[in-house]
């Protein structure tokens, strides 16, 4: 499910902030975006994310603002002075007259005057850092429950609708049913032949009986039934009601099968249209 949080940590010189976006997937597709120095936390960061996302294409971007200048490059005081006393010495000894802004570049230059820390947070930024995720991922649930909630909505609207589609079906069955046996009958009025009246009867009867669809609407029923105690009761649902989506399904194109009824075909085609809107919206339920 779609879905989008933000969290902030503000310390002594600097702000933190974590933003999190979320696209539908059928698992979790986690993905980071922070800077070098924070990624002694990223195991800890992918575990607090995922202990609230379960599932999606999720994007974390980590940012951090410093107001203070701050470089991890420190000059040696002690090796810079040994060099200058050294290069010093020389020169007199060699009778070289050189001021120092000559010789300021070269000990620059020289092994070890400049030396680069390995760059690490403090453990108050750190946890810092996993305060924000967590708001993040909080107001993206957050963000996601109240989407989720209209989406449950819209779907129970469309099992309603399957529900009253289907009992409009029974005033159009009788008469299919007479429609089918006069066909026949009529048909058989037609050849040239001597027709046993009982067993035409019992054919008949085996015919027709293969055409009704009083079980498949009672199914149909029992997962239009199952579906919206599912919808309302359980938590990552998605999956189960995609599966009664497919159930629901097969009644309905047995029903269309069986038809032979120009109104109750009118009927499928319109449950049959409502279940797809169903099957689509459900891959956005977590």
């Amino acid at each position: 499910m779609t879905g989008f949080g933000k969290g902030e940590a503000t310390l002594q010189n600097k702000k933190i902030t974590v933003e999190i976006r979320s696209l539908n997937s059928k698992q979790l597709d986690l993905s980071l975006r922070l800077p070098a120095v924070y990624r002694q936390s990223e195991y800890e960061l992918r575990n607090v994310i995922a202990r609230t996302i379960q599932r999606g294409k999720v994007d974390v971007f980590v940012s951090v603002e410093s107001q203070a200048v701050e470089t991890p490059a420190r000059i040696n005081r002690e090796v810079f002075r040994e060099y200058l006393r050294q290069m010093n010495d020389t020169l007199t000894f060699a009778g070289i007259d050189a001021g120092y802004d000559a010789i300021l570049p070269v000990i620059m230059r020289l092994p070890e005057v400049v030396a680069t820390e390995s760059e690490t947070i403090s453990e108050e930024e750190h946890t810092a850092l996993i305060a924000a995720a967590e708001a993040a991922a909080a107001q993206l649930d957050a963000f996601r429950a109240q989407e989720g909630a209209i989406l449950i909505a819209d779907l129970l609207r469309r099992v309603e609708l399957i529900k009253q589609y289907r009992d409009e079906v029974v005033p159009f069955e009788k008469a299919r049913t007479e429609t089918v046996r006069n066909r026949i009958l009529d048909n058989l009025t037609k050849l040239p032949v001597d027709v046993d009246r009982n067993r035409l009867e019992q054919e008949m009867i085996f015919y027709l009986e293969k055409l009704d669809i009083t079980e498949e609407k009672v199914r149909l029923t029992n997962h239009c039934k199952y579906f919206r105690e599912v919808a309302a009761g359980e938590e990552s649902a998605g999956r189960k009601l995609g599966f009664i989506a497919q159930e629901m399904g097969r009644e309905i194109n047995t029903m269309g099968s069986k038809a032979n009824e120009s109104n109750i075909q009118i009927l499928v085609v319109k449950m049959k249209d409502e279940l797809e809107k169903i099957k689509e919206q459900v891959l956005n339920i977590l």
